[in-house]
């Protein structure tokens, strides 16, 4: 009688079974999210596009921040590598800003041997999901439906889907210099950060950049 009690009852069984189900299955989402963040960050892609689009980052007074000059660069190197005929810039600004994100942006590729009428800024939104809702609405007025992305390698994956969602045909090419990827514990952060922002993203159809870590980690407008 005593060893039959101290069996758990069935439905004891059941619920820590099914925690334990639940834990698993999440575990396998949340790693593999993260591996695909790390896998599409070393992606390098650089078909023919319409547009080469670069997302925006903090810019000071109309300079570029050392960020947003590194996805600028490369942005550069691919327009000049044939990759498009086309540069947009995003972002929007901060209460008080003189300038947006893609206004520095387009200055600076202007002024760094772009031609002027290959450059589009598209100063609208405050982070990544609503700069490419606007920057999807500027390009296709002009007939433009394929974008090589350049953000930095970690928000690939995350710029690759809601660009898709919003209705480009999207590849990325990330820039691999600047502070963002410079150190080990800095990447780290990124993936962890990306592979939360992209699972809330996926579950909300929401972006996650005013979520949390915000001025050094997701800070992409």
């Amino acid at each position: 009688m005593t060893s039959v009690e101290a069996r758990p009852r069935p439905v004891l069984r059941f619920v820590r079974r099914l925690l334990v189900g639940v834990l698993l299955v999440g575990a396998l989402v949340v790693g593999g999210t993260g591996f695909r963040v790390w896998q599409v960050a070393r992606d390098d892609n650089r078909d023919q596009a319409d547009v080469v689009l670069v997302l925006g980052a903090a810019q000071y007074g109309g300079t570029p921040s050392k960020v947003l000059e590194a996805r600028l660069r490369h942005a550069r190197n691919l327009y000049e590598a044939g990759v498009a005929k086309h540069i947009l810039t995003t972002g929007g600004n901060q209460p008080g800003d003189r300038y947006t994100e893609a206004e520095a942006g387009a200055n600076w590729l202007t002024e760094n041997g772009v031609p002027k009428e290959a450059v589009l800024g598209v100063g609208e939104g405050n982070d990544t999901l609503g700069s490419l809702r606007a920057a999807a609405k500027a390009a296709a007025e002009r007939g433009w439906h394929t974008a090589v992305i350049v953000s930095d390698p970690w928000h690939s994956l995350r710029a690759r889907t809601m660009a898709e969602d919003v209705g480009f045909e999207a590849w990325t090419s990330p820039t691999h210099s600047g502070p963002i990827v410079q150190t080990r514990q800095t990447q780290v952060r990124y993936i962890l950060y990306e592979t939360a922002a992209l699972l809330y993203y996926r579950m909300t159809k929401a972006s996650a950049d005013q979520i949390g870590v915000t001025e050094n980690v997701g800070a992409d407008k």
